[in-house]
């Protein structure tokens, strides 16, 4: 094994290091991408514990480091794999670590994508999307209760996320929600100084002030069957400039695409982006496999390919930047009153989010959509459950009670 410097040469291995090939590191990365249910954190447990532990890839402090730095733009998990790969076999082995974490994902996306809209006439398949809907709503709101606890801790913050869920739910542009409670939290000087460790961890909500495209006119384009005819180099255009504003990943995504494909392109109905998040959580991915999906959508098999790249393509290349100089990027210094009051409006728009997508997904006329999503909340965020049991509970009830859910 060879362990890179941060000018992209080989640095001193520690002796005792075992050796590993790049078809080792790959296979390694391929199956933490086939059992990494839930992503994100747990995704980075799953790898410290292979990476560190086990096979002692990297030290510890380089894996944080990685972990924190990775949180800057698109989804941390799969920007710690192109760390971990860069740090020891350079650029080819990011990329090679990088491809083989993400590859079960994106297949089995692509696999279930083809059921979902070629079979989603089915009644059996149907009804399990519906009991997974209220899954989904249970899973935005308990990422925004998880989020919110760390952020939401002052009557300012708590004004500011109301303000921001309000301003979503009347259309006003994110961008001027988050630019403005940005302004405020540097105003009332809301950061506190934190420790040393910490500092990058606090990266995670990095401002989404950029994360809302303006309107395209691409949603003017021919309809046909009800759906816009799509070139390859549009679908890459619209899910690359997502990929260059995909700050905070995982549900943090999630308003800025359901803006995107369903508000302003037209892409996906309200109940095709429902089913497609929950899509996504069946797989052992990011959040980000949603491209996959709506790709696929779009344009078949091909379109699915191009969407991925395109939206992990600016990360991608901003962490082998960031690898391949990771020694003189060890300390990053952020505006803390500025994101102080950034972070609470985040946690606003994924309530506005979970708002927005709630009426497709709960209705008062099948009660055992309410209790579905209800007692969902309570397993992800009281008793902790991975998110796989708890889709599954939705599935199997909306299979076997179709005309509750």
């Amino acid at each position: 094994m060879s362990k890179l410097n941060g000018d992209g040469k080989p640095s001193e291995a520690v002796a005792s290091l075992p050796v590993m090939t790049q078809l080792e590191m790959a296979l390694r990365f391929l199956k933490l991408g086939a059992i990494g249910f839930g992503g994100g954190v747990a995704v980075i447990a799953l790898m410290e514990q292979e990476c560190v532990q086990r096979r002692q890839c990297v030290e510890t402090e380089e894996f944080l480091h990685g972990v924190g730095l990775g949180q800057i733009l698109g989804p941390f998990a799969v920007n710690t794999a192109i760390f971990i790969g860069y740090r020891m076999f350079g650029l080819g082995g990011a990329l090679l670590a990088q491809v083989a974490f993400l590859a079960p994902s994106v297949l089995l996306v692509i696999v279930l994508s083809w059921l979902y809209f070629s079979f989603n006439q089915i009644p059996s398949l149907q009804s399990a999307l519906a009991g997974l809907a209220p899954v989904v709503i249970a899973l935005i709101l308990s990422a925004a209760w998880s989020m919110g606890r760390k952020s939401v801790k002052s009557t300012v913050a708590i004004a500011l996320l109301l303000g921001a869920v309000l301003g979503s739910l009347a259309r006003i542009n994110p961008v001027w929600i988050l630019v403005i409670a940005g302004a405020i939290g540097y105003l009332l000087k809301l950061g506190k100084p934190r420790p040393p460790a910490q500092t990058a961890h606090g990266l995670l909500t990095l401002p989404l002030s950029m994360q809302v495209l303006p309107h395209q006119p691409l949603a003017m384009l021919t309809m046909v069957s009800g759906l816009a005819t799509v070139g390859w180099i549009t679908l890459a255009i619209v899910f690359l400039k997502v990929g260059f504003i995909f700050f905070g990943g995982g549900f943090v995504l999630i308003p800025v695409l359901h803006q995107q494909l369903v508000t302003e392109l037209g892409w996906l109905t309200p109940q095709q982006f429902i089913d497609g998040v929950a899509i996504s959580q069946l797989t052992p991915g990011p959040m980000a496999v949603l491209a996959t999906f709506t790709g696929y959508r779009v344009a078949g098999i091909p379109g699915a390919l191009v969407a991925t790249v395109a939206l992990f393509l600016p990360a991608t290349l901003l962490m082998w930047g960031i690898s391949h100089f990771y020694q003189n990027l060890r300390h990053v210094t952020a505006a803390k009153d500025f994101l102080a009051g950034v972070n609470p409006a985040v946690v606003g728009l994924i309530l506005a989010a979970a708002i927005a997508l709630a009426p497709g997904a709960l209705h008062w006329d099948r009660p055992l959509s309410l209790v579905l999503g209800a007692v969902a909340l309570v397993l992800l965020t009281r008793l902790k459950w991975h998110p796989a049991f708890v889709l599954a509970i939705g599935a199997l009830t909306g299979t076997l009670a179709p005309s509750w859910v």
